[in-house]
Formats: C-alpha cells, structure tokens, sequence
C-alpha cells in the first residue's frame, strides 16, 4: 500500500495504491483491528530491533494499549495477539490449535523469547497495561512498546491498528514512501467508473489491470485462489464444529446445528460433496435464506474462537464475502476459479474505496464501517459477476451502505459474538438484496450515488458518540447482563 500521484483534469491528485491483498489478508481472529493488526505491530517492532541489531540488548519490555484496543482488547485477545507477534510468529501460519498452549506457557514462566531468539522475564499480568481512561488523538487503536536496552538506553514506539489489518507506525508519514504506478488509480468511485467508460473494462479487469503493477497476473490469481480456499475451509469447519464460544458469554455454536438439520441424513466426505449435497436441496427461497446465513454464522464463529479467517474487510465481518460469494457459487454460476476471482476482484476494489473515503473500523466508525462495508463490497461483486453493468454494481453498493448508516459497534463484554455473529447473516442477505435491487433498476435515475454514501457514512462516523465505536461502554454491551448463554 502506497501514496503516488495521478493527473486528472490537469491537476495532480495524491492517490492511495491498495492492492486486492491489502484488503483480503489471512489472519486469526477474533478481530482484525484488535488482533491482527496489533499482532502486525509487534511483529514489525520487533523486526525493527532486529534490523537495528538491538534485540539481543533487550533487557525488559513494557506494553502500552490505549483507547479502543485497552476497552475492549480482553475480549478481543489483543493482549493474545501481541505476545505471539513478540515471538516472531506470523499470523497467517501459526497454527491456531496452539495459541492456548503458548500463552500460557509465557504466563507460567514468566518469559518471553523476542523473535524467537532473545529470552526475557516478561509477566502479561504485569508487563501489559491496559489504559482505559487514555486514547491517543491520531486512533482509538494504539499500541505503544516501551523497551530497555540497559545502560539507561531506551526505545519506545507506538503504532496504530486503523482497520482491517491495515498499521500504521507513529510518524511514518514522513518517511520516505515507494511508489507504484497504476494504469488506473482510484480513489473515488467516479474515479472508477471514469476508468471503465473510457475504456470498455469490467471493474474487475480494472483492478486486475492495477494489480499487474504490483506482480504477475498469475501470482494475482494463484493468491486470490488462496485466499477463496481459506474462507471456503473457514466456511466448511465452521458449519461442523459444535460446543460453545469461548470468554464467557457462554454463546452456542449455530452453525452445526443449522447444517444439520439442512442436510438432514444426507452422506459427505469433504467440501465438494458437501457442496453438492447442498444443491441436491433445490434453490427455495427459505432454503436457500437458511444457508446463507449458516454460511455467515460459520465464518463468525470460527472468527470468535481464534480461527483462520480471512479479514474481508475486517474480522467482524469475515462472513458477509464469504456467505455471498457461497451463495453464487452454490446457487448460482460462480463454481470455476474465473468467477471466483473476478468476484474478489470486485469487491476489494469497493472496499477501498470505502477505506480511502472514510473508514473500515470499528473505533472510528461503529458497525457501519465494518458489517456496513463488507455488505457494500459483496452486494457489487455479485451485481458483476450475474451480468449488471459496471453502474449497477455500484449502485449496488451503495444501497447497501445506505442501509446500514449508523450501525453502531457495542460488543457485549468487548466479545466478537453478540451482535456480530448474527450482523454478518445480516449484512450478506442485505448485499444480495441489494444487488437483486441494482439488477432490476436503471441506475441513471439513482438519487443517492456510491461516493455520496461513503461521505455521509464518514459524516456519520464522526458525529457517532465514541461510546458506540467498539468500546463496549454504550447500546447492547450495557443493556444485557453478562452471562446469557442462549444467544
């Protein structure tokens, strides 16, 4: 990701390079501003060390969380996620089934091995601090690393977690920035649809067109691939994993329970027979509802108990991209490797958009900008990819966001569980409401356009009160008692 510059109508205008893996990356949940981005942090801080050969000076660590990720960090395993950045694990790769046996090894010992060369005592307990009553003004996502090197030498840095994985160290707007120059930069939707009018490109040859500037196009596609076989693998473990979700809230696993009674005595082995055991049910309007949203509540699930989820755009709302693009691949023509990219294609470029427009997170923006955007980006790529135009798509998009203005984030016990879990199944039948709606429309006559809804979300953002932007202090995090186990 990357700032460069493009002329447009004879005036040079910054434009911000996202590539379609900046918004679809590989992590572990339960969130990606709380988990994987300061998983992120820690891991960059402690290659920085590394590069500066001051790792093996470390004496002692100390770890600042501020605003958003000290309100609600316990719940969302931000305090997790730091110490296994700390020890040079890669989120993408570490297997899940340990996490539990790591941390609390580290816990029990007292240490922590930096990078996995550079013991030290470091106590959780004693050496994370969660400061509630402090936030930092450039996000309410800050992690700060405070290190002593001996011989009174000593560093301290601080980085922000600003959504969907994406981090951002204190000050690195002023270093110097690599560029990429795009055939087609973006930063608006007009942008976009300028691009594919002038010159006849679908939007998901647009992107692809872009994403040549960054790698070979079969990387591109070798990567999208990738990234389908993790939501599908999420999506497939999910709707077979029972029990109930951890921290406490004693929340049941639905997804099982609802593949169950959908498939009945039906016989499988593995995804694809599973896949056509589905379709053997027909494509009823309830049935097919049912499984959508046992599709969402699978990703979700997973996300809450510290699965292998891809951020799309966020953790919180892993399963709306992933429910939809099932839905077309299921019910509809997506079943083949060149629709399953272009509609991935599609989508991160809506995302973007929405990203450099106003925000994809939680802290800044409530649910609208997590649950709210990922409807938005599922309801334009499915509008491409069943033959809309490039104006549908948009529109879209837009009707999505439209209705999800002002969803408010207020997580009960700062847990990824209620309402998130079931705001996904909400959020993915509103992207294909949506498009049904853009499909039968003529977009020309459209009131409200896709750029005018992003800055009315950002409008809306900035005048929610903060106790609605993922601290767990405003809305159903303090109106219902903690402990109820039939959510």
């Amino acid at each position: 990701m990357c700032q460069s510059f493009y002329l447009y109508t004879n005036f040079f205008v910054p434009y911000e390079a996202i590539s379609v893996f900046d918004m679809f990356k590989i992590g572990v949940g339960p969130s990606s501003s709380h988990t994987l981005g300061p998983w992120r942090a820690a891991q960059s801080f402690i290659n920085k060390l590394e590069k500066h050969n001051q790792l093996q000076d470390v004496a002692a660590l100390t770890v600042l969380l501020y605003g958003s990720l000290a309100k609600t960090g316990k719940g969302h395993g931000t305090d997790v996620a730091i110490q296994l950045g700390l020890c040079g694990e890669d989120p993408e790769t570490f297997a899940v089934e340990e996490i539990d046996k790591r941390i609390n090894d580290i816990a029990l010992s007292k240490k922590i091995n930096l990078g996995g060369s550079k013991n030290i005592h470091f106590d959780p307990y004693t050496n994370i601090f969660f400061l509630m009553q402090e936030s930092l003004p450039y996000h309410p996502n800050a992690v700060s690393f405070l290190v002593d090197l001996g011989n009174d030498e000593r560093i301290s840095e601080t980085y922000y977690s600003i959504g969907g994985g994406f981090v951002k160290q204190e000050g690195e707007e002023k270093l110097s920035r690599n560029t990429v120059s795009l055939p087609f930069p973006v930063n608006t939707a007009s942008d976009l649809l300028h691009w594919c009018m002038k010159t006849g490109l679908s939007i998901h040859e647009v992107v692809l067109e872009n994403e040549n500037a960054w790698r070979q196009e079969s990387r591109t596609r070798e990567g999208i691939i990738h990234i389908y076989k993790v939501m599908r693998d999420c999506i497939y473990r999910g709707c077979h994993e029972q029990g109930v979700l951890p921290g406490g809230l004693f929340v049941k696993r639905r997804a099982s329970v609802l593949n169950k009674k959908l498939l009945g005595e039906k016989k499988y082995h593995d995804f694809d027979s599973w896949k056509n055991s589905i379709r053997e049910g027909g494509n009823g309007f309830k049935y097919t509802l049912d499984w959508v949203s046992c599709f969402a509540l699978s990703v979700n699930e997973q996300n809450a108990s510290f699965g292998r989820v891809v951020t799309a755009p966020t953790n919180g709302a892993a399963g709306v991209i992933p429910a939809v693009l099932m839905y077309y691949i299921i019910f509809g023509d997506g079943d083949n490797e060149e629709s399953i990219i272009n509609f991935l294609l599609t989508a991160s470029e809506i995302g973007s958009i929405f990203k450099k427009g106003a925000t994809i997170s939680a802290a800044m923006g409530g649910c609208q900008a997590e649950i709210g955007v990922s409807s938005a980006m599922a309801a334009g790529a499915l509008t491409e990819a069943m033959g809309g135009t490039q104006k549908q798509s948009l529109m879209a998009a837009e009707i999505a966001m439209e209705h999800h203005l002002g969803l408010t984030c207020d997580p009960i016990a700062g847990l990824v569980q209620v309402p998130c879990i079931e705001r996904n199944t909400m959020g993915a039948i509103k992207a294909i409401t949506a498009s049904q709606l853009a499909l039968q429309s003529t977009p020309d006559f459209a009131k409200v356009s896709l750029d005018a809804v992003i800055k009315t979300m950002w409008d809306t953002a900035v005048d929610m009160n903060h106790k609605y932007k993922e601290t767990a202090e405003g809305g159903l995090a303090i109106n219902i008692p903690l402990g109820l186990s039939e959510c």
